[in-house]
Formats: structure tokens, C-alpha cells, sequence
């Protein structure tokens, strides 16, 4: 990088971490409580919680992982992004005031309302084990093959700074500090990551506007932009025609946004309900530009025959190729934005279960505000420290994004399940949940290994029907067809949503109608 860029990236850097530590301050002396730490004090306006949200999900895996399965699939990928734009809504208005109204802290602590302590602490486990060994080692990995392919830098530096830098400015100040450097940035990655698509696509019209480039590449390669892949294409064990649109995707989209601790808890720390509400359907509209940032740029890479050795090298193909001197630093900014914000949440996520759920229930149940904010900061650091050791080994991966989503996928069907029956179902009872998460991850081996050939998106759907089948039919043969005693009973109006939350939803869906016809 020019001098410049390298200015550029330096104040990037330092404006974060002197953010982080402003926010994180005592200014009025009063020692931090679990509500403060892990909760920001229940204080997100919307804009932070939407922008918090974003800056939780796009990470390496969406500008490198997307990007190669944007080169490898075209925009059929982009489903992800869109289809999360409905879920989010769907989140919004059904999900967010049953754990409003219940003070939730963590999802394991309303397993244990709805249905026991078994199943909470068999699932706050397996998300710690998740958070760490696939979460953040996949984007401490993706992130630093862009700065080795970019600039050079060795894998294992890359890996450590990254993991490093998250750290710094976010340990001290939990959610708070992390959801006030958020909004700073998905600055950086929405207009970093435009500005990128931007060079591409001009590059491809033969430096006459980047419009006139989006032209040329449809006609360049039509085939790229087509949301339904067909059965003979190799990336159809991926996404698997027009059940990638109908099928497991919403299994995997409402699990992630509904039931996942860190993209959730920036809505558990809003400052009320509607607050968090109208938070989620920003982050709906963010969702729909996302595919121009981390789809585009793969396709482009394809349709200019990039020299790359598989597609998760495409985007830092583009850095190189078109980015220029002066620019550089600041798409570089935005890379690292979208590295280290998913970081900082998860590593705050895995910290606040680990905290709340473990320690505080089954280690130290006495155990002060102070020792649990201290448990907190000390838990986070060890998650990031092993998934820094451990994620080196991920070199082998063709396809990142895609990797991430089947190791979830094996998983969430169950944990799906579990919730959406534990919240709309009085019958389900807790034994039919604890057996159901474990034929869950049966059927989810099962699948993979005894049918190869089914798409892992296909595998979803078959494996959530299979456990919400025996989940239903073991609480009806346990309960005699009677409400279970821990069943959720909803005050009247709950679910009843504002004008303002109205009309923006509802337009979110007429875009996602208008993208789907245009694309199909």
C-alpha cells in the first residue's frame, strides 16, 4: 500500500480502539454490572441495534466465502442474503417479544424457562463449542488469507493480529463498546465494499462507469445471474434449484436470526421493544444491498478469467488488480471492519453464555456483578486465544461460506425445532425436546454420510421434519394431549407491531418480490 493507504488504515484503526475505550470508560464511577457488560445497559436506539446486527453478520465469510461462491455459483447464493431480509422481519415480530417480555439474557437461559436446565446446559455447550471451533476460527482464517494474498502477510500473523485487534477494543467495554464501533464500521464495510464493486464492474465496461459494466457482465455471463441453478450444475449439491428458496435456507435463516446468541443479544440490548424491532428491519434493508458488495465482485472475478487458485481467492484478486493506490487503505478498512466486528460479537456471545449459563449457574452461583463481568472478560480472551491456535488448519477448504453453512446445518434443524415448538407449542415437553435435540444430530450424520448425493440443504428440511415429527408425537404420547406446565401463555397484544414497523416490513418484501422476478 501506498503511504496514503497506509494512513488511511492507521486512523481506521486508531478511531476504533479510542472509541472502544471512550465508551468502555466509567465516567460515573459505578462499577459495571452483567447488564452493562453483556447487555449494554439496555440502551441500543435502533440504528446501533440494525447496524450491530450487520456488523455481527457479514464477515470474511461474506467478503471472501460469498465472493467465491459468487465466482463458483453467481447470484444464487445471494438467497442467503435476501431470504435473511424476510427472516429478520419474521424474528422481529414473533420472536423478539417473547424474549423481551421474559428478560431474557441468553437463548440456553430461555430453554431453561421454557422447558429445563438439561437442556440448557446441553446447548449452552454445544454453542461455545461452536462459537469457537467454527465461528471464529472460519473468520480469523478467511481474513487472514486476504491479507496473505493481498499483502503477503503470513497466515499465522494475520491470524493472531486479527484476533489481536478484536480484542483491544472490545474486552473492556462488552456490547457497548462493541455496538458503538459497530455503526463506524459498517460504514467502512458498506462503503468500502461498494466502492470495490464500483472499480470491478467499471474495469469490466472498459472503464466507461460502472453501470455500463454491470451491463456487459450480464451479457458476459448470463448464466451468473440466475437465482435457480439447475440439477446438472455442479453447484446444485449447494443450492439446490428452487428449494434453495422454498427449503432448508429458512430452517438455517431462523435458527441463525432467531435463536443465535450473537446476533440476538444486540436486540436483547435495546432500549425497548420497538426499538429492537425497527433495529431488525434496517439491518432487512442492509441485508438487501449486501449481494452488490459480496456477490458481484466474485462474478466479476469469473467473468475476467481471474489466475486464482480456487474461488475463495477472487475477492482478494480484485483488491490487487483494481483497487488503486490512495483507495486501498480505505477498502482495506473495510475488510478489516467486517473481520473484526463478527469477531468482537462472538466473542462477546460466547463469553455471555459461558458467564451466565455456566459459571454462574453450576460453578459459582453467588457469585457477584463484579466477579461476573470479570469471568466474562477472562472467558473471552480464552475463546479467541484457542480459535486463533486452532484455525490455521482450515487451509484445505474450497469454499469457506459454504463449509460454515453445512457444519451448521447439521445442527440447527433440531435446535430450530426446539424453539419454534417450544414457543407455539403449550404440548411440547421438555423430555421431547432433550431426545429431539439428540435425534437431531442423528439424523443430521445420518443424512450426510448415508445420502451423499442429497443436497445439505435438502438434508435440513428432511432432518427438521423428522425431529419436529417425533418431537410432536413423543410430547403427545407423554402429556396425554395435555399443555405442558411450562408451555408459554402470550398476554394479549404481544405480537402487535407499530405503524412505522408496518409499512417498512412490508416494503422490504415488495423489494425482495421485485429482485426475485427480475433474477429468477
Amino acid at each position: 500500500m501506498s503511504i496514503l493507504d497506509i494512513t488511511v488504515f492507521i486512523l481506521y484503526g486508531v478511531t476504533i480502539i479510542f472509541v472502544g475505550f471512550w465508551v468502555s470508560r466509567n465516567k460515573d464511577k459505578r462499577e459495571k454490572n452483567s447488564t452493562d457488560y453483556f447487555l449494554a445497559s439496555k440502551s441500543l436506539p435502533w440504528w446501533l441495534v440494525g447496524s450491530s446486527i450487520i456488523a455481527a453478520n457479514i464477515s470474511a465469510e461474506q467478503f471472501i466465502g460469498m465472493s467465491g461462491s459468487g465466482y463458483a455459483a453467481g447470484l444464487a447464493i445471494a438467497t442467503y442474503e435476501w431470504l435473511g431480509a424476510a427472516i429478520l422481519i419474521i424474528v422481529a415480530k414473533f420472536f423478539l417479544p417473547v424474549f423481551v417480555s421474559r428478560k431474557i439474557f441468553t437463548m440456553p437461559q430461555f430453554l431453561s424457562i421454557r422447558y429445563d436446565n438439561r437442556i440448557k446446559s446441553i446447548l449452552a455447550v454445544f454453542w461455545i463449542v461452536l462459537f469457537i471451533f467454527v465461528n471464529l476460527t472460519s473468520i480469523l482464517y478467511l481474513g487472514a488469507l486476504s491479507l496473505q494474498t493481498i499483502f503477503n502477510v503470513k497466515l499465522i500473523y494475520g491470524i493472531w493480529g486479527l484476533a489481536m485487534f478484536a480484542l483491544v477494543y472490545n474486552i473492556g467495554g462488552g456490547l457497548k463498546s462493541i455496538a458503538a464501533t459497530d455503526i463506524i464500521q459498517v460504514f467502512f464495510l458498506i462503503a468500502g465494499g461498494l466502492l470495490t464493486t464500483f472499480l470491478a464492474l467499471d474495469a469490466v465496461g472498459d472503464v466507461s462507469g460502472p453501470f455500463h459494466g454491470f451491463s456487459q457482465l450480464l451479457k458476459d455471463v448470463p448464466g451468473k445471474f440466475h437465482m435457480i441453478i439447475p440439477k446438472g450444475d455442479p453447484n446444485f449439491t449447494y443450492l439446490p434449484g428452487i428449494r434453495t428458496i422454498f427449503g432448508g435456507i429458512w430452517i438455517a435463516g431462523i435458527y441463525y436470526f432467531g435463536a443465535n446468541q450473537y446476533i440476538i443479544q444486540k436486540a436483547l440490548g435495546s432500549k425497548s421493544l420497538k426499538e429492537a424491532q425497527r433495529g431488525m428491519v434496517f439491518a432487512g434493508y442492509l441485508k438487501l444491498i449486501l449481494p452488490v458488495i459480496v456477490v458481484i465482485p466474485g462474478i466479476v472475478a469469473f467473468s475476467l478469467a481471474a489466475d486464482i487458485g480456487k474461488p475463495d481467492e477472487a475477492y482478494p484478486w480484485l483488491l490487487n488488480r483494481f483497487v488503486p493506490a490512495g483507495i486501498k487503505g480505505f477498502v482495506f478498512a473495510a475488510l478489516i471492519a467486517a473481520i473484526v466486528s463478527s469477531l468482537s460479537a462472538i466473542i462477546n456471545s460466547t463469553a455471555t453464555i459461558f458467564t451466565m449459563d455456566i459459571y454462574k449457574s453450576y460453578i459459582r452461583p453467588g457469585a457477584s456483578e463484579s466477579r461476573l463481568v470479570l469471568t466474562g472478560r477472562v472467558s473471552g480472551i480464552m475463546a479467541i486465544l484457542i480459535a486463533a491456535t486452532i484455525a490455521p488448519s482450515l487451509g484445505r477448504i474450497d469454499q469457506a461460506f459454504q463449509f460454515i453453512q453445512e457444519y451448521t446445518g447439521m445442527v440447527s434443524p433440531g435446535i430450530t425445532a426446539v424453539f419454534l415448538l417450544g414457543m407455539f407449542w403449550k404440548k411440547t415437553t421438555s423430555r421431547a425436546a432433550f431426545w429431539g435435540i439428540l435425534v437431531s444430530i442423528v439424523a443430521s450424520v445420518g443424512l450426510k454420510y448415508g445420502f451423499p448425493g442429497m443436497p445439505f440443504l435438502d438434508q435440513m428440511v428432511v432432518a427438521f421434519l423428522v425431529v419436529t415429527a417425533f418431537m410432536v408425537l413423543f410430547s403427545l404420547m407423554e402429556g396425554r394431549m395435555a399443555n405442558d406446565p411450562r408451555g408459554l401463555v402470550f398476554e394479549s397484544g404481544l405480537f402487535r407491531t407499530g405503524k412505522v414497523f408496518n409499512i417498512t416490513a412490508t416494503l422490504v418484501i415488495v423489494i425482495l418480490l421485485i429482485l426475485y422476478i427480475v433474477f429468477w
